[in-house]
């Protein structure tokens, strides 16, 4: 297939265009760089450095004929979508619809399939029950959640109307090689820099609040099973286990091999307490589950970071 990878020169989508590669497809990255990382394409990957809302993304889609779009180019920091909603909006919904809309505009020698990098925590809110599987009630409390939400709802328009297959995949929190170390988002990679640095890592509030971390590889085999999949649906990608920041701390500590303190700072301004995704039909309907524990997937992040800071690149 020829496929597009959007956001693909950043952490979760560069080890995408990386699998489909060695999968034999060919493959496009379309990245704005404004967090990706040039040198996270693979080479054998065409690069084209585009904002997804651009009217040169739009005529690239058109004029390539992608068999497969797999989005994952987004503004991703939840407390940037509240600072401004508008600009959360313009990137997440109206970019993917430029994109949707170029594809579809090609009848049947046009995009056939999406594959959409979504959000489990953001888009459930707090939960009513625990695992939260995709039956659960969706109540964002951000823009963000309501964007990714929104882009759901608007593929599902997609396939009803336009014959556009659709599989969103809702992630949990995804960590691992190649994560920024310096964004709003990713704990796992924010501490392993800290605490290799020699830093004390800052914990909000009390610590206790949950989530569910999956490792990047087993979020790429999802992928895949998704680009595999025959139809349309909305999955959750996760562990179905949850594990407080305080734990975190401690086996990251384990994984860098030092008793490295840490500070507590007031909790941020309605952040979310828990958060699990239940994974069942994921394994029913995609043949997918998670395969790398938490402790073996801190262990090759924090190597892979480590080797970063000793050459001084982190």
């Amino acid at each position: 297939m020829k496929v597009l990878v959007t956001g693909g020169a950043g952490f979760i989508g560069s080890h995408v265009a990386e699998a489909l590669l060695a999968r034999g497809h060919a493959v496009d990255v379309l990245d704005n760089l404004s967090t990706g990382r040039r040198w996270t394409v693979p080479e054998e990957a065409a690069f084209f450095e585009l904002d997804i809302r651009s009217a040169a993304a739009a005529r690239l889609v058109a004029r390539r004929g992608y068999d497969l779009l797999v989005h994952h180019a987004a503004q991703t920091g939840v407390r940037r979508s509240a600072q401004d909603p508008g600009l959360d909006a313009d990137i997440n919904i109206a970019g993917l619809l430029n994109l949707l809309d170029a594809g579809v505009a090609a009848g049947e020698g046009g995009l056939q399939k999406v594959v959409f990098a979504s959000s489990g925590g953001a888009i459930y809110g707090e939960p009513a029950y625990v695992p939260q599987d995709t039956d659960h009630p969706v109540r964002p409390v951000s823009p963000y959640g309501v964007a990714k939400l929104a882009g759901e709802k608007y593929l599902r328009y997609y396939r009803v109307q336009r014959g556009l297959d659709a599989v969103s995949l809702r992630y949990a929190n995804v960590y691992g090689p190649r994560q920024n170390p310096r964004g709003e988002t990713g704990v796992v990679a924010l501490f392993a820099r800290q605490m290799l640095e020699g830093g004390r890592p800052v914990v909000n509030g009390s610590g206790a609040q949950t989530r569910d971390y999956v490792y990047v590889g087993d979020v790429v085999r999802a992928t895949l099973a998704a680009v595999a999949y025959d139809g349309s649906g909305v999955f959750n990608v996760g562990t179905g286990q949850e594990t407080s920041v305080n734990e975190l701390f401690r086996r990251m500590r384990r994984a860098v091999g030092a008793e490295i303190p840490k500070r507590h700072a007031p909790p941020r301004p309605r952040e979310q307490q828990r958060s699990v995704l239940g994974i069942q039909r994921s394994r029913d309907e995609l043949g997918w589950a998670p395969q790398v524990p938490l402790a073996e997937g801190l262990r090759r992040t924090v190597e892979w970071f480590r080797t970063r800071c000793e050459a001084g690149v982190t």
